[in-house]
């Protein structure tokens, strides 16, 4: 239930263009909104009144919602603009966390970046009714000049050594990209006139149509389907901030709908595995990882990778592995547990796999090599190593999917791991 406070308007307010300010930040926001919406909240408003407090948010919540998912961002954006006398202050709190002393310390709701983010992006626009910062008060200027990188460098840049504003922006990025996958042909038949295998059942149905006559010789081809994708997503400790922007891209790719994926199915390990598959069902994606944040109560712990492997292949792995799935193994490779359970649970799910892929932030220095036991256990057992560090290594999934023979950086290291 959305809290609404008392709502104090001006004493001369313009509202026709308030209103149509705050719809292009909705919009912004991501909310589907036109010039019609904005003509019509214009005259519910007029219609309405203001005879009672709650009169004024639900009118344009009956104007600007219409999907369960944009519900909060519109509670959001509707504090931030109508409700909060120093709103603009509060924003600035909110995307630049070295602000201190204009709100309480807490961690930001769902949603109320991305409203922060879209009323701040006409910040030097000229807004009517904002409140000016008197004689008194000390005016906030942000110069972002210098933290800001082109869009090569941020693909290239490493998510950990990523600023506050670089790594917003490069949530966005993530959020345009897809993974797609090319169709398996499957055992299963279909008709086709152009087809390169004799289908003798169809073709004898349709000479007993004609009395026993054999016009003409039917062919089939192999039915295609699509695999399903199973990530493995650690969030131990020194994984966090990669594992964070990981899940974007992957909310990313769950909710695309051109990827071509059967089902995109998501589990987190660190300690223990949980499953957050349903919550990439929900269309916005800081409600989605939100709720993916609070299910999975060893966010920054210790890491027992074997032992979550083991616990996957024992309760989840004939359930989402059909069809050929092609599986994501993104960790550091550094276990704490037996390495001979560890190499056990990494085979089986090889085994289990059509593709097993391992992205591992660590590759990005140029001297890595297989030292830790973990990784020397799981290296042999997986068909593709590759960096998962920046937007450009993520990027370059697409190539490793496609491409069965694409085994990234698997063949160096297995020659170093021979030569130890």
């Amino acid at each position: 239930m959305v809290e609404l406070p008392d709502l104090e308007l001006p004493d001369n307010p313009r509202l026709t263009h308030n209103i149509t300010h705050f719809a292009r930040a909705l919009r912004k926001a991501g909310l589907p909104i036109g010039p019609g919406r904005v003509i019509d909240a214009i005259r519910a408003v007029e219609a309405a009144g203001f005879t009672e407090k709650r009169d004024f948010y639900w009118v344009l919540h009956a104007c600007f919602v219409n999907r369960p998912e944009h519900r909060r961002i519109f509670a959001q954006v509707f504090r931030l603009y109508w409700r909060d006398p120093r709103y603009m202050e509060h924003m600035m709190s909110m995307m630049l966390p070295a602000v201190r002393g204009v709100q309480e310390e807490r961690r930001a709701e769902a949603a109320e970046k991305r409203a922060a983010e879209a009323l701040l992006d006409g910040v030097n626009r000229d807004l009517p009714d904002v409140p000016e910062a008197g004689e008194d008060e000390t005016k906030i200027e942000i110069d972002a000049s210098a933290t800001m990188s082109g869009e090569e460098r941020l693909r290239s840049l490493d998510f950990e050594q990523m600023s506050t504003e670089e790594v917003a922006q490069a949530k966005r990025m993530l959020a345009q990209l897809s993974l797609p996958v090319k169709p398996i042909p499957s055992r299963r038949t279909q008709a086709a006139n152009l087809g390169h295998k004799l289908d003798w059942r169809r073709t004898l149905r349709s000479s007993m149509r004609r009395g026993g006559e054999l016009q003409k010789l039917e062919m089939k081809t192999p039915r295609m389907r699509w695999p399903n994708l199973v990530v493995l997503c650690d969030i131990s400790g020194s994984m966090s901030q990669y594992s964070r922007m990981v899940l974007h891209f992957l909310h990313a790719v769950a909710n695309h709908k051109g990827a071509g994926w059967a089902k995109v199915h998501a589990f987190t390990f660190g300690t223990r595995l949980t499953n957050i598959t349903r919550h990439l069902a929900t269309r916005d994606v800081d409600q989605a990882l939100k709720s993916a944040g609070t299910e999975a109560q060893d966010w920054e712990g210790g890491t027992r990778i074997g032992a979550c492997l083991h616990a996957f292949n024992r309760d989840w792995s004939r359930r989402v592995m059909g069809q050929g799935a092609v599986v994501l193994l993104i960790t550091d490779g550094l276990d704490r547990d037996e390495v001979g359970l560890l190499e056990r649970e990494v085979e089986r799910l090889h085994l289990s796999s059509r593709r097993l892929i391992w992205l591992n932030p660590l590759l990005r220095w140029d001297g890595f090599a297989p030292r830790a036991r973990g990784i020397a256990a799981m290296l042999p057992h997986v068909d593709s190593f590759r960096a998962g560090h920046s937007i450009a290594s993520l990027e370059d999934l697409a190539r490793a999917i496609s491409r069965p023979e694409d085994a990234g950086e698997k063949a160096r290291l297995m020659e170093a791991l021979r030569d130890r």
